[in-house]
């Protein structure tokens, strides 16, 4: 009976542990964290019915494996860790040989962090082109509180990380739309900049796009050289709104015809709908709350929901 009882601990050990809330990114991922544990809780099940270890084995396969996975975390390396604002980081990381993350448009991964013994996961959506070799990157802002801030406030060039994926993503296709309308709010700007550069690349792309990057001032305006650069394309108009600024005065030349102080309400909106030279497509990424705000001004401009895409 003794050993009976021994081994029964031995299994409920190798139990996979039920997901945390915070563990959910709220991404809507596919597999989400929690289907991954069902998946693994079958798993286990069945091999504790057949009192079999070896069909256990397939899920510690994580960390040779060095490619992104949706199922389960692969380990990569900080090859460059560079702060952009006072708040906003931009990491490099290493991928093996000359290969690609291969990701479509504005597909996000999910970063694992352990804050106080505490796993914690959030989703990212890398800002280097889905085809970049040997290397993907990834802005990120930290918050103050943050759980997830405090772990990657601490990376330093050399760190091993965790990322599953990838997930999401928008269906671009070239020409699709006469104009895409992207409102994207802080680091709402990552999923735009892959779908701005895929169109800039491609010549045979003729797609017109206004980008419009909320920022708090003019100093917080990320990727500026980046976004500068895709400002000069015949077909990409860039625009900013800066809610904490009070004037435009200070702010260089070249910047002061396509800002704009104060928020992005509901009259701005319509502006520049109707400076768009057709209908638009329009993409969104920001706070919860800047989605819902923006998804309700462009109802009252006369864009229908089947014309918006939220990331």
């Amino acid at each position: 009976l003794q050993t009976m009882s021994g081994n029964e601990d031995d299994w409920l050990a190798l139990k996979p542990q039920e997901p945390s809330p915070s563990q959910c990114c709220g991404s809507g991922c596919k597999p989400c964290i929690y289907d991954v544990y069902e998946k693994e809780l079958a798993q286990w099940e069945r091999a504790k019915a057949k009192q079999d270890k070896s069909l256990l084995m397939e899920k510690k396969e994580q960390s040779n494996n060095s490619e992104l996975n949706p199922d389960t975390f692969t380990a990569f390396s900080i090859s460059l860790v560079e702060q952009l604002t006072e708040d906003t980081y931009q990491y490099k990381f290493e991928l093996p040989g000359n290969s690609s993350l291969r990701l479509s448009l504005g597909q996000h991964i999910v970063l694992r962090g352990m804050v106080n013994g505490l796993e914690v996961q959030r989703a990212y959506t890398p800002i280097s082109p889905g085809n970049a070799e040997g290397y993907f990157e990834v802005l990120m802002k930290c918050y103050e509180a943050g759980l997830m801030s405090q772990y990657i406030k601490t990376w330093k060039k050399g760190d091993m990380v965790f990322w599953r994926g990838p997930f999401g993503g928008f269906p671009y296709q070239p020409n699709k739309h006469g104009e895409l309308l992207m409102l994207a709010s802080g680091t709402g700007l990552t999923p735009m900049l892959p779908i701005l550069q895929s169109i800039t690349d491609d010549e045979e792309d003729e797609t017109f796009v206004s980008l419009v990057g909320c920022f708090r001032t003019f100093d917080r305006i990320y990727l500026k050289p980046l976004l500068q650069d895709l400002a000069r394309y015949w077909n990409i108009r860039i625009f900013y709104v800066l809610s904490q600024e009070t004037s435009l005065e200070k702010l260089p030349w070249s910047y002061q015809e396509n800002t704009y102080t104060g928020r992005l309400d509901e009259d701005l909106i319509k502006t520049i709908i109707n400076s768009c030279r057709r209908k638009p497509f329009v993409l969104i990424c920001g706070s919860s709350a800047f989605n819902e705000d923006m998804t309700r001004y462009l109802k009252a401009a006369g864009i229908e929901e089947n014309s918006c895409f939220v990331f």
